[in-house]
């Protein structure tokens, strides 16, 4: 191993003063060299071998981890120019510091640096720079492009054109006018090429031109791994700049000599590692395994689709197809399980719609990863993953990894490691979230690479995916792709999925795993048009394999439906009458309005009736504040959840909420109209439990609030499209059978085949497709490509097409740095609103409106006091955001000094609960939500 000279050993990579006041910096090869050794640590010790074998697919083990090294090495080449040497600090009190690291390479034989002005250094950023250079030095631009790439985003092309338009921000002077000009420019262009020699010797290459050219799909895992290992080794700390030292600054006068390289490494990636990793089982026996894991004994269907599964060679996508309740999600876990095994992944994603739906399926994921950390004696990892994940307390009462000493616990447990925090969060093992975090995979956004790194390890599962749009289902085909290619397995549930959607589904995984040819795919015939109900589709390799017989079929329950008119007053009537001997009603209804008129009729009702036992009201959507949302959900879950004591007449009046997350149940349900598979969702709240009946309601009822004729009214047509709503009403008969009738519903609302049964369908229809069209085309502005494939290995090398499957432009015109409400916006459709904090004034003073003094209770309490805006009041959205932030500089400029509370809005309201705001009259009830009347309305 060569011996590098005094100038590459006196280049900084890192500078700073300590809160001592001390000097300190981080010589740029001790920083390229730790970057390599974590690098290396990470493709051995922390990817999968699933991961692993996407690398090795084309190359051989020795060619990945050499190639891994170098680039891991070589990513800071582009801070050995001048540009970036003389970059200043953002300090003025770090001038010293700045002239002191210049003064020191001027004196190893960089003249003149001390007097260098650069007109355009900002143009050559240490990454771009860094392709540049090894570009020119002969390295292969499908691997150049990572070090151009290793700050989250990718140059827009080749980066060779740098070196003639800002020659001076890489070898000091522009033109060799003179020997001196010729002697200046030499020593950077000797330190560069020493320093990428000495990469090479330090990784077994004899020449840039012995690297391997690699594929996409190979270098956005490359790329995310270079940045994970880079942010790995520039912490100080293990978290925040506090705490258990990592790769610390040194002393001015220290030098790599100093130092042992390993030993610095070995003692950091100690401090780092503070979970286990997973190593799944092979389950053998599913009745074991359901009892073991779950407390159990599983259904017959669950064993065998859990065989099924488990028979299966080469993974790729799995769909299960079963009604409400039959257990999809102990059969998804165990599934997880089984093709963790069977690809050797290492983690578990699971994405669900919404964050109720989320907080529900994370307590029986951690439920069933406690099983499996106590079973196998582990320190696991898990992350609760949505805006409000630090309000769940369930999550937040999980131990930090880091706090927990081995010998701290014996039988195993579960943590939560605070470095995957931020965008590291997908990095976590066990991820249960909101879907947006897997259709994120999409989205044009800074450092994407992190975010495919962390599901590619994972068995990724899908809940609901009945309940995504146009909009988000062209984000999850794009992911389905990706994932496709990373030949990750993944288990998508659904209780009413239509078959075009299946099949979609289905192929955009297989497009993304063999390229886009459809005619490869295996199956038997007529399987895109499967009516089987339970349905178990798996693509095994190339082969699609589809179940339906599952041993002794399921009961049958029948249930009826009748239309009523859509009038509360009418519907109400129809309500008392069905509970007049007891009972639990629901009502489930498209708009938060809506269902506070439905609450406020009920209310009057109950205090005017004779009735000597009034019914029992409760209000439940997204117009609470999120502390009272918590509380009616758990009340109704003691009130109609699972062995509960349930109240003699109730009725419950709700939203869309009703129809995920909580495990409760009616006795009868009222719904207004809405697609077939949202309307047996909202049904699967009816009758549940096994339980004994009031008189007159031992059948199931499903009433259909409707006006009559094709005219559903602007609010629902605006929610769901009218073509789907005409086609629900025609199918819908009175009676139907459950699960018989599931999928055939689904099937005829949403089969184009059927169009002709229905009269007066046209222009719904015109408008669907219309509107399906805006919505894919609006989804692509900032969706990434597809993966993509050379036609032979020789292309990679050309210079007409290797541009084309580089990462080059992957995320040219990106979304921006978005927040992650922004995000999940963007990947939903979701028209912009403002959350606020909601509190009310009282003579001067400030209280959360239970009356508890703001001055009281910690920021994070009062952080949890908001509530999301109805769109209506957000119009002219930043006109609402002045007046917000002029209420809140005004009352409350402490917030801005809080971690809690940067950033949030106030709206206060007055002592009885009201305010005006934007042409509105707003009140608040903990009963009933936020309600609005536009100003001057009686």
């Amino acid at each position: 191993m060569g011996v590098l000279s005094q100038q590459a050993l006196a280049l900084w990579g890192k500078k700073k003063i300590d809160k001592n006041g001390v000097p300190l910096w981080l010589p740029l090869i001790v920083h390229m060299i730790d970057t390599k050794n974590v690098g290396t640590w990470l493709y051995n010790c922390w990817l999968c071998d699933g991961q692993k074998s996407l690398l090795t697919r084309r190359l051989s083990e020795d060619e990945v981890i050499k190639l891994v090294q170098f680039i891991c090495y070589i990513h800071d080449i582009g801070k050995a120019i001048p540009a970036f040497q003389i970059k200043k600090s953002y300090d003025d009190e770090h001038r010293a510091l700045d002239n002191y690291l210049i003064n020191r390479l001027v004196r190893k034989s960089f003249t003149g640096l001390n007097d260098l002005l650069l007109n355009s250094a900002g143009k050559s950023k240490h990454a771009c720079a860094g392709e540049a250079i090894l570009e020119k030095a002969g390295l292969n631009e499908t691997v150049a492009a990572l070090v151009g790439g290793h700050h989250g985003k990718p140059q827009s092309g080749n980066q060779l054109s740098q070196l003639d338009e800002y020659t001076a921000n890489y070898y000091q002077v522009d033109q060799c006018q003179s020997n001196q000009d010729r002697a200046v420019q030499s020593r950077w262009k000797k330190v560069q090429k020493e320093l990428i020699d000495y990469g090479l010797q330090l990784t077994g290459f004899h020449n840039l031109g012995e690297i391997p050219a690699i594929i996409q799909p190979e270098a956005v895992i490359l790329e995310g791994l270079l940045i994970m290992a880079d942010w790995l080794a520039s912490s100080e700390y293990l978290n925040n700049d506090s705490g258990k030292p990592m790769f610390n600054m040194i002393g001015l006068n220290q030098g790599i000599n100093d130092l042992d390289m390993t030993e610095r490494y070995k003692k950091a990636i100690d401090t780092w590692v503070v979970n286990d990793a997973w190593v799944p089982e092979e389950i053998e026996d599913i009745d074991e395994y359901y009892k073991s894991h779950f407390s159990f004994r599983p259904r017959q269907i669950q064993v065998a689709m859990g065989k099924n599964i488990r028979d299966t060679i080469d993974p790729g996508v799995i769909i299960i197809e079963a009604e409400m309740g039959i257990g999809k999600t102990e059969i998804a876990l165990t599934a997880a399980e089984q093709l963790a095994y069977a690809t050797s992944r290492t983690g578990v994603y699971i994405g669900l719609p919404t964050q109720a739906t989320t907080n529900a399926m994370f307590d029986r994921v951690n439920a069933w990863l406690h099983r499996i950390a106590n079973i196998e004696g582990l320190k696991l990892d898990i992350k609760l993953l949505h805006g409000k994940a630090n309000w769940n307390s369930r999550y937040t009462s999980i131990p930090r990894a880091e706090d927990i000493e081995s010998g701290d616990f014996d039988e195993g447990t579960v943590t939560v490691n605070s470095w995957f925090e931020g965008k590291k969060s997908i990095l976590s093992d066990f991820t249960v979230g909101t879907i947006d975090n897997l259709l994120l995979m999409g989205l044009k956004q800074k450092h994407l690479f992190l975010r495919h790194l962390g599901v590619s390890n994972k068995v990724i599962v899908i809940d609901e995916v009945h309940a995504y749009d146009a909009y988000m289902n062209s984000y999850l085909s794009k992911a389905l792709e990706w994932l496709g290619a990373y030949h990750v397995p993944v288990i998508i549930l659904s209780a009413t999925l239509p078959k075009d959607r299946r099949n979609h589904l289905i192929y955009s995984y297989f497009k993304g795993k063999y390229g886009d040819e459809k005619s490869d795919l295996q199956a038997e015939a007529g399987w895109e048009s499967n009516p089987s109900y339970p349905l178990l589709s798996i693509l095994d390799g190339k082969k699609l394999k589809q179940y339906s017989d599952f041993g002794l079929p399921s009961k049958t329950k029948k249930l009826l439906v009748d239309y009523i008119d859509e009038d509360p007053r009418t519907a109400l009537l129809k309500v008392n009458e069905k509970i007049k001997n007891g009972g639990v009603a629901g009502i489930i209804v498209n708009t938060v309005k809506r269902a506070q008129i439905f609450a406020k009729l009920a209310q009057d009702y109950e205090k005017t009736t004779d009735s000597k036992e009034p019914a029992l009201i409760k209000v439940l959507h997204s117009g609470f504040l999120a502390t009272d949302r918590s509380k009616h959900e758990k009340e109704l879950q003691c009130l109609i959840g699972k062995n509960a004591k349930r109240p003699r007449k109730l009725i419950v009046i709700g939203t869309q909420v009703l129809e995920q997350s909580l495990d409760i149940d009616f006795d009868v349900l009222f719904t207004d109209i809405a697609p077939i598979d949202l309307l047996l969702q909202r049904a699967g709240r009816l009758h549940r439990h096994t339980i004994s009946r009031p008189k007159g309601l031992e059948k199931r009822y499903l009433y259909i609030m409707k006006s009559k004729g094709n005219d559903y009214g602007a609010a629902n047509e605006s929610i769901y499209e009218k073509y789907y709503l005409q086609k629900t009403e025609h199918f819908l008969t009175s009676e139907i059978l459950i699960p018989d009738d599931i999928s055939r519903l689904v099937q005829l609302v949403y089969d184009e085949a059927t169009d002709g049964e229905i009269p007066n369908l046209t222009e719904a229809k015109d408008k669907l497709m219309f509107d399906f069209k805006r919505e894919k085309s609006k989804a692509k502005t900032f969706q990434i490509n597809s993966p993509v494939y050379p036609d032979d290995e020789t292309d990679l090398l050309d210079e007409t097409w290797v541009d084309y499957f580089t990462i080059h432009r992957w995320l040219d015109r990106d979304k921006g740095n978005l927040n992650e409400n922004q995000a999940s916006a963007a990947v939903r459709d979701i028209q912009e609103s403002i959350e606020v904090i909601l509190l009310k004034e009282i003579e001067g003073a400030y209280y959360l409106l239970n009356g508890t003094k703001v001055d009281q209770i910690s920021d994070i309490e009062l952080a949890k006091q908001v509530i999301r805006l109805p769109h209506v009041l957000t119009l002219d959205i930043e006109q609402a955001i002045h007046r917000l932030e002029t209420i809140t500089i005004k009352n409350f400029p402490e917030w801005q000094q809080s971690s809690w509370l940067k950033g949030a809005l106030a709206l206060v309201l007055d002592a009885h609960m009201t305010c005006k705001f934007m042409g509105y009259h707003l009140k608040y009830s903990s009963v009933s939500g936020l309600s609005y009347e536009k100003e001057g309305t009686e």
